[in-house]
């Protein structure tokens, strides 16, 4: 089995290093293309006017000037002789979740993967950064080889992929895996920073905030909050097929 890996955090992060760490448990034949610098927040951004600069760092690990989108494109289409049979994007500093889904280059990677009829996993490590910014990925290394050999066997229909976060715990206190559905949180959970630079011009950074609890039981949110491993299926189709037949009437 081939797999290549990516994330958002950059080529440096020890995300990534661990990441590599579990997928040599999986296959020997193990590729990494990350993008050169953090990529956080990028979304599934592609990079169309600048060219994009590849640093081969070692036989089967690469740099790239880009997003995670491009990162697996590139693997794709020009690195790789033949594509791999899967594709992980992390292991994300921080969890994954609700509507942070949508902004995550992390889980852009994997969506570009399911885009090009690839397997594929987005990893994530919740940590409770409000005390601390450090973070251990040691529950996702415990935990992930034996998680993944049964994600990887699962019949995963086209178009779709598989987002995985792991609680902010030690290893032992994991109380299971738990599929759920991607939650959505009380109210919105970006606001904005307002300061001002030495010469007094006014400069701003956006910032999260508290959001409150999920609205869902059986989300995302809610397993991570309860100590248990989240897997959640994701599809690449947007359609709110609920509504179509309704907004169809109502434009007769």
């Amino acid at each position: 089995m081939r797999i290549l890996i990516t994330n958002d955090d950059g080529i440096l992060s020890e995300g990534l290093t661990s990441l590599e760490r579990i997928a040599r448990t999986l296959s020997d034949d193990v590729w990494v293309i990350a993008p050169e610098t953090d990529q956080s927040g990028v979304a599934h951004s592609l990079t169309l006017n600048d060219p994009l600069r590849l640093r081969q760092i070692d036989e089967r690990r690469f740099a790239l000037k880009g997003t995670p989108t491009d990162c697996v494109i590139m693997g794709v289409r020009q690195v790789l002789s033949e594509a791999p049979d899967l594709v992980l994007s992390g292991i994300n500093r921080g969890q994954n979740l609700a509507e942070d889904v949508t902004y995550s280059g992390t889980v852009a990677g994997a969506m570009e993967a399911a885009i090009l009829g690839i397997r594929s996993i987005a990893v994530s490590q919740a940590y409770d950064w409000g005390f601390s910014s450090q973070i251990s990925f040691a529950t996702a290394e415990a935990h992930a080889p034996a998680l993944f050999r049964k994600l990887i066997d699962f019949d995963l229909p086209p178009y779709s992929l598989l987002n995985v976060n792991f609680p902010s715990c030690d290893a032992d206190s994991v109380k299971g895996v738990k599929v759920t559905v991607q939650g959505h949180h009380e109210q919105s959970g970006l606001s904005i920073d307002a300061r001002t630079d030495t010469r007094g011009a006014p400069y701003y950074w956006l910032r999260f905030q508290d959001r409150g609890n999920s609205v869902l039981d059986n989300s995302d949110l809610q397993a991570i909050a309860d100590g248990y491993v989240s897997v959640s299926p994701l599809r690449i189709d947007l359609t709110a097929h609920d509504l179509v037949s309704r907004l169809a009437g109502a434009l007769q």
